[in-house]
């Protein structure tokens, strides 16, 4: 058995079956809904929130330190790191991308705002640490829920149970509802959107940081054994 393979296995029995999802690859759509994204470059500083600026946080807490050899630190860090992060769901297919694109209603134009995971009944997990600040429904997105991570909010919407409730504290892999067909939809699937200062941005750039930080990790442990 490879060395790669050891770890994802030991992965597995450290962090429960949420995991399974990490090593799915993550596919994009065919020409099912074309979309561009046209939104203005923006100008960023030092102090501006990103994905790893949350992560970072969590990982400083990696327990009994002092009572581990160097070696054992490393590994223990690395663990965190992988752990701080989670797919929203156990299998990453994205039907439809964040963009313009035709709207699936009434065939015009028009601007998608997050991105269509294809989902059956699938349990949906948080991404990163984070808090709940809101529940709800409405008639476009159905029943959704919002997370608050650092500068960051996350909506999962168009749920058929929501599973988590305003002001409950989540970590990297909680389950926060179940996936459904409710409000504006044509059919099954997770919608997600993040705003940062709120502006939307692409939610792909968070599936692409957790890819990144769990397959370098995957890596990092494998080279330790």
């Amino acid at each position: 058995m490879s060395n790669t393979r050891i770890v994802i296995a030991l992965l597995l029995l450290l962090s429960g079956n949420h995991v399974k999802a990490q090593f799915n690859t993550v596919s994009c759509p065919g020409n099912r809904y074309k979309a561009t994204v046209e939104n203005p470059t923006r100008t960023t500083n030092e102090t501006e929130a990103t994905p790893e600026s949350i992560t970072s946080e969590n990982e400083k807490s990696v327990p009994d330190k002092v009572s581990l050899s160097s070696a054992d630190t490393k590994k223990e860090e690395q663990v965190a790191r992988y752990l701080s992060v989670c797919y929203p769901l156990s299998h990453i297919k994205i039907n439809s991308p964040y963009g313009y694109r035709k709207d699936p209603f009434t065939g015009k134009r028009k601007f998608h705002n997050g991105i269509d995971l294809h989902a059956r009944s699938a349990k949906i997990f948080a991404m990163m640490q984070g808090r709940v600040i809101a529940v709800g429904q409405d008639k476009v997105s159905g029943k959704y829920v919002t997370l608050q991570h650092g500068g960051f909010t996350v909506s999962y919407c168009h749920l058929s149970r929501v599973s988590a409730s305003k002001g409950q504290i989540v970590k990297a892999g909680d389950i926060v509802g179940i996936t459904g067909n409710t409000g504006r939809s044509t059919g099954e699937h997770l919608h997600i959107t993040i705003r940062q200062k709120g502006e939307y941005i692409n939610p792909k750039i968070f599936i692409d940081y957790i890819h990144s930080v769990q397959e370098s990790c995957v890596m990092a442990l494998a080279h330790m054994l």
